[in-house]
């Protein structure tokens, strides 16, 4: 499992520390600077999350999340941004045009090169593709640069989707975002796969992102995402920004919140169960080389981070989660390679 865990950092998708208060005895230590801007942090992710389901902006959240990352962030220049976005599509229409024309002529503002868009349309980061570059996922520099990935332009489409008032939500897949749409006509789901701007069925994505079934049948991927849990996929990117620098108190910590918002949430049980290898690392092992080295007062500290480590990652197991093979991985980055080279 502490294999498991190394693979993690690779996963899908604030500088703060590694606090000395995770026992469960009461913590009497005064905060750090560092400590009480992460509380002020979580204080207002938890302030947002007040915010009654049918009430909750994504755009609002999706900012608020990015500032957290980016305090640079310009919040109201990148609404009046999207602002402007809706005004295009909007522009475009037809007189009582159906919720499919609404959703044709988004995609077709966003990524068909035309007027619309200056001739710049959106498309997929090729030189980013899993993901990597954290600033890159930001909303903000994904209307600049109109290049994305899974975690940012998904987030676009429902936020200018639910504008346009369209039955519109995020669902997860491995590493993935993906947006659907409620169709009217049909009275189902249609996957609008948002890196390409395309349409996808569930059973692409089973075979294409190799999902058992028993994730299919724990509903573990593709169902369409409340409010309040397509935020909890948006926080994966806070949580990635910071287990990228190896925190593990920010990442145990958003990684519960993101649980309180999905409970089937497998990225973050298994952010979690990375947080707890971290804490066994630098708590542990980067001072006591030998297990037989850890003070007696401090061992049953150490079983329960591994216990923790082992649990969170056969929880995500247990609702069908699967690793990705260094084969499945190889295919995936050769058909970027040879998308690349169809570009050009």
């Amino acid at each position: 499992m502490q294999e498991l865990a190394k693979f993690l950092f690779g996963v899908f998708f604030a500088s703060i520390f590694v606090s000395s208060c995770i026992a469960a005895t009461p913590c009497t230590q005064p905060l750090t600077a560092s400590q009480a801007s992460w509380n002020a942090n979580l204080h207002t992710l938890r302030t947002l999350l007040k915010t009654p389901e049918s009430q909750l902006d994504l755009a609002i959240a999706k900012l608020t999340i990015d500032r957290l990352v980016d305090p640079t962030t310009d919040v109201p220049g990148t609404l009046k941004q999207i602002d402007s976005w809706e005004a295009k599509i909007k522009a475009r229409l037809p007189a009582n045009a159906s919720n499919r024309t609404k959703l044709d002529t988004m995609l077709s503002t966003l990524y068909e090169k035309g007027p619309w868009n200056d001739h710049r349309p959106f498309s997929y980061d090729l030189d980013d593709p899993i993901g990597k570059n954290i600033p890159n996922k930001l909303l903000s520099n994904y209307l600049t640069r109109r290049k994305g990935q899974c975690s940012s332009m998904p987030v676009l489409l429902v936020i200018l989707g639910q504008r346009l008032e369209l039955p519109v939500t995020l669902a997860l897949a491995p590493n993935h975002l993906l947006t659907k749409h409620g169709d009217e006509d049909s009275g189902t789901w249609l996957n609008v796969e948002a890196t390409s701007g395309g349409f996808k069925l569930d059973t692409s994505y089973e075979r294409g992102l190799h999902i058992s079934p028993e994730a299919i049948n724990n509903q573990l991927y593709l169902r369409p995402l409340t409010q309040r849990e397509s935020v909890g996929a948006m926080l994966l990117t806070l949580l990635e920004f910071h287990s990228q620098r190896r925190e593990p108190v920010p990442s145990l910590a958003l990684a519960d919140l993101i649980l309180e918002l999905d409970p089937k949430n497998a990225a973050a049980m298994l952010w979690k169960s990375s947080a707890y290898y971290w804490l066994i690392q630098q708590r542990f092992k980067d001072v006591y080389p030998l297990a037989a080295q850890i003070p007696l007062e401090l061992r049953h500290e150490y079983l329960h981070f591994s216990e923790q480590n082992i649990r969170w990652g056969k929880a995500a197991e247990a609702l069908g989660y699967t690793e990705r093979t260094l084969a499945q991985n190889t295919d995936y980055l050769k058909s970027i390679v040879e998308e690349k080279a169809e570009r050009r």
